[in-house]
């Protein structure tokens, strides 16, 4: 049984939680102890406590604690890897990419533990020198969700720690394998006891006591709309600082003028790799009329290619939906579509079971057409391999069904037009822009983010990150 971190101290829970693969759900992936709230409480007393000194640490220690744990989670890429495609179910090519972002991620911000500086300017008054710095903000608390179980956890906890925070770290209960490997490597890396901690658990136990607790500085958060709305609500009521993901209805606009074959690609990439369990994909896929036909025909005929199947077998192109409940959402929603009037004209099917017989929960990628903008399928995150077609009379429709949506996350076209590329890139209204590339998917360097429903607070990733998990100091002294 895998066990939490409490203040350096590998402890057991009050009761166990079963890890089942979504791809053979005969296949335990083991059992992992869950947290109470006392263990909980226990935990943030360790972060608060170890801060003091964690918060003075030299950029060197920090440097080599986060490098250690790149170096390690690198090298294990391919047991990592296939550990996360048995309990999360995408791909175990896209695990193993996954696994490689979180380590070139801890990699990053090594580095940034050794730049974060800082400006010295002249006063407005004589005699008077000012420094401005960046200083740690405290003890952090981390919730993650299950899509991607050590991607997401690494561009949180690797910054709160490189700019001198403690970690409380709170995975998804679906999900804790991946976590825990990770707090694994990080329990040997380098960092004091207290520094980083894992509490596996429920939201209403150890997920209320990170909103609760005064000493919980910050937290960042990514998850459902629902849930990240209590979560800011209950950050901002005790003046906590609060960083949000939650969520995405990604448009993947198609121009007459556009490659086909690269529009095709891009839209099955967007659509429905990693299953659709990713905010980042793109569930409405807007297509003007003079290509409208031909792009409908060539993604039925790639989508009739796609091979669902088990994760970790070679050749397959999509991977099991994660449980049985996001099976059943996937399910009604494509009913959902039906009664509205769309028309399925491809997948949609759950299969039951792979090739091999195997009990999983398997659903054939479903594409809509007919679709309208106000249909339900095309106002809600459904999560799953489910995408539908808007017609669009030209660019200028394309671009106001593009953004006529309450969430802002990432938006792509795809056009050989260097003019429509241009507009779109400055008017789709959207934290992050494709080209002529899956909407899915950014480098490890850059910020992540989105507008409107999609996100609160400051972006996460690259040089970004410093603004939540650090405060500004201006310091004056009379020479």
């Amino acid at each position: 049984m895998k066990l939490n971190l409490i203040g350096g101290a590998w402890t057991e829970g009050v009761r166990t939680y079963r890890n089942i693969n979504p791809s053979d759900t005969r296949d335990v992936v083991g059992d992992y102890t869950v947290a109470s709230r006392e263990q909980a409480l226990d935990a943030v007393a360790a972060a608060h406590a170890a801060f003091a000194a964690w918060s003075l640490s030299t950029p060197q220690q920090r440097f080599d604690a986060l490098d250690a744990a790149g170096s390690e989670i690198l090298a294990r890429k391919a047991e990592l890897g296939d550990l996360l495609a048995r309990e999360e179910g995408k791909t175990l090519p896209e695990a193993v990419g996954e696994v490689v972002r979180a380590g070139n991620i801890f990699k990053f911000f090594a580095g940034e533990a050794l730049r974060t500086g800082g400006e010295v300017v002249p006063s407005v008054r004589p005699g008077v020198g000012v420094e401005v710095t960046r200083e740690p903000l405290g003890v952090i608390g981390i919730i993650t969700p299950w899509n991607f179980p050590i991607a997401i956890p690494a561009w949180k906890i690797a910054p709160a720690l490189a700019y001198g925070n403690c970690v409380v770290f709170k995975p998804a209960e679906l999900v804790p394998g991946s976590a825990w490997a990770l707090a694994d490597i990080l329990s040997r890396a380098g960092f004091p006891p207290g520094v980083f901690n894992l509490v596996m658990g429920r939201g209403s136990d150890v997920g209320a006591v990170l909103l609760e607790d005064d000493r919980i500085a910050g937290i960042s958060f990514t998850g459902s709309v629902a849930t990240g709305k209590k979560v800011a609500a209950s950050a901002v009521a005790r003046g906590a600082k609060v960083q949000l993901e939650m969520g995405g209805k990604n448009p993947f606009v198609v121009l007459d003028d556009a490659d086909i074959g690269v529009a095709v690609g891009a839209a099955i990439n967007s659509g429905f790799f990693s299953t659709g369990q990713r905010c980042t994909a793109s569930s409405r896929i807007i297509v003007t009329e003079g290509i409208h036909d031909r792009f409908v025909a060539a993604m039925v005929e790639r989508m009739a290619a796609l091979k669902v199947g088990d994760a970790r077998a070679q050749g397959t192109d999509i991977g099991p939906v994660v449980d049985e409940s996001q099976l059943a959402q996937d399910l009604e929603y494509i009913a959902i579509g039906l009664a509205e009037g769309a028309k399925l004209v491809a997948g949609g099917q759950s299969l039951g079971q792979n090739a091999d017989g195997a009990p999983g929960f398997y659903l054939t990628p479903a594409l809509f057409t007919e679709t309208s903008a106000q249909m339900r399928i095309n106002r809600e995150e459904i999560f799953g391999p489910v995408a539908s077609v808007i017609r669009a009379k030209n660019y200028d429709e394309a671009l106001t069904l593009a953004n006529d949506t309450a969430f802002g996350l990432s938006a792509g076209i795809a056009t050989t037009s260097l003019k429509y590329a241009t507009h779109f890139k400055r008017h789709a209204q959207a934290g992050m822009v494709m080209v002529n590339l899956p909407t899915a998917g950014v480098d490890y360097h850059v910020p992540f983010g989105g507008r409107k429903g999609s996100s609160y607070g400051p972006r996460e990733q690259g040089r970004y990150a410093a603004e939540f998990y650090t405060t500004v100091k201006t310091a004056y002294t009379l020479a």
